[in-house]
């Protein structure tokens, strides 16, 4: 199993974070843990770590599905929310049936050591995707959605100005199809944002079908397109109530698609 390396100087913050995810890469022999890339900053070094969940398999071909977390980084309940999956999924591997999970869940590691939305050179990561950025943060991520061939992304957010959940769909209706179950079972935990607006974006039932230019996503090219979900807990709730709301939106999300890809193959 290869395994990331933490060195001494590596921050101590990130290291906090990082030790429950690499702890699992070493008892589950379904969990690998890599690292996507590393730069420099402030003559420190940074990774962004990738950890891959192997799913039982089928008859048919793996789907590859995408997940990230704390693309900023004042939002750390979105990597508790990967790493309480992963240890779902290994404690009940039967959940991620004929998934590979590949899941990043330290996008900004320099925003989350200053507890910071930004990164350390004050770039907003989520409005730089595929705009030929020079922050090394995209440059990793971007060659990790161009070679990776995902089927579908996740990407979770926190966000302090509404006080309920909900999510960005981007406008398609299988996107749709995927996020209103899952907003629907997290409300066990927390409840949704019912807003006309949200995010100064024209919302339904906590669905926003607009987005940002600049988010994570595929690359423009890709086709077919994977699916696309960005799911946004409230950030002023409690950390717990973030962690198990976004963890109950990322396994029914899983679950709806694989009911998706059945019926689809029965066409």
């Amino acid at each position: 199993m290869m395994m990331p390396s933490t060195p001494t100087n590596y921050p101590q913050k990130l290291r906090r974070l990082y030790a429950p995810f690499l702890g699992l890469a070493e008892t589950s022999r379904e969990v690998i843990g890599t690292v996507a890339g590393r730069f420099y900053e402030d003559s420190r070094y940074y990774t962004i770590p990738r950890f891959v969940f192997l799913g039982p398999q089928t008859s048919m071909p793996q789907r590859r599905i995408g997940l990230f977390a704390l693309v900023h980084g004042d939002e750390p309940a979105c990597a508790y929310a990967l790493l309480r999956l992963l240890e779902t999924l290994a404690d009940r591997p039967a959940l991620a049936t004929g998934y590979d999970l590949v899941c990043y869940p330290i996008c900004n590691p320099t925003g989350y050591e200053d507890g910071t939305r930004h990164n350390r050179t004050g770039r907003d990561l989520n409005r730089e995707f595929w705009r030929d950025s020079d922050q090394p943060e995209i440059q990793i991520l971007e060659a990790e959605l161009a070679t990776q061939d995902f089927e579908g992304i996740i990407a979770l957010h926190a966000d302090d100005t509404s006080d309920g959940l909900y999510g960005y769909a981007h406008g398609r209706v299988l996107n749709e199809n995927l996020l209103i179950p899952a907003l629907h079972a997290s409300e066990k935990v927390l409840p949704r944002n019912h807003g006309s607006v949200i995010d100064g974006f024209t919302a339904w039932a906590g669905v926003i079908g607009d987005c940002f230019k600049g988010v994570l996503a595929p690359p423009p090219e890709q086709r077919p397109r994977p699916f696309e979900i960005i799911f946004e807990t409230p950030a002023r709730a409690l950390l717990e109530q973030q962690v198990s709301a976004a963890e109950i939106a990322l396994e029914t999300i899983l679950a709806e698609y694989r009911g998706f890809i059945a019926y689809a193959a029965n066409l």
